[in-house]
């Protein structure tokens, strides 16, 4: 860092070198207002900003911290999955729908906008998936962490008879990605309100 500024999660600095401040910031960074639309979203991020000279380390634990170049993009990620963002990207909540759910994540998500860096933290290397209008995706929820592009999302069921019955193959939710982006997954499952049916 050069004098610039980080939002980081609050606690995520295992180390640094140089002259850095900590600030603790209400809302998710995004000050009165992005506290209440937090709380009633209920899509919680304690965030910290770091400013100074030198290098910041971030981690949190030993999971994989993947890099996502903005320009201009919106990208769509869970506030578990965001590590840290460029001082400068604009940070809020939207609306996922029955997707969240099926995570057990809510009815909300956390999206980062602008042009700069972001850091998502997956369970094992992130896989990252293209979309195009040719080639639609389905992802498990669990292991859903992010998404960027102009993607639409619909969240379908493959539950039947067989898997009331105790038959099926286990995958009774996915969620579809239409349209032209990409979506990072991991290579493991959170436990999700589909995983258990």
């Amino acid at each position: 860092m050069t004098g610039d500024t980080v939002k980081a999660k609050n606690g995520a600095m295992v180390a640094y070198e140089g002259e850095m401040t900590f600030k603790k910031k209400s809302g998710g960074g995004e000050g009165l207002r992005g506290m209440v639309t937090r709380r009633l979203t209920g899509e919680q991020m304690a965030v910290m900003e770091v400013k100074g000279q030198g290098t910041c380390y971030f981690a949190d634990r030993a999971r994989e911290i993947n890099l996502v170049s903005l320009h201009g993009e919106k990208l769509c990620v869970e506030s578990g999955n965001l590590l840290c963002t460029d001082g400068g990207l604009r940070t809020g909540t939207t609306f996922t729908g029955l997707r969240g759910s099926a995570q057990g994540n809510g009815l909300f998500t956390t999206t980062v906008e602008g042009t700069g860096q972001a850091a998502i933290l997956s369970d094992g290397t992130a896989i990252v998936l293209r979309v195009n209008p040719q080639t639609p995706l389905q992802v498990d929820p669990g292991a859903y962490i992010a998404h960027t592009g102009n993607l639409q999302q619909h969240f379908q069921t493959g539950v039947n008879f067989r898997a009331l019955i105790g038959e099926s193959g286990g995958e009774s939710f996915q969620i579809r990605f239409e349209g032209e982006g990409l979506v990072y997954v991991q290579p493991s499952e959170r436990t999700t309100v589909g995983g258990d049916l």
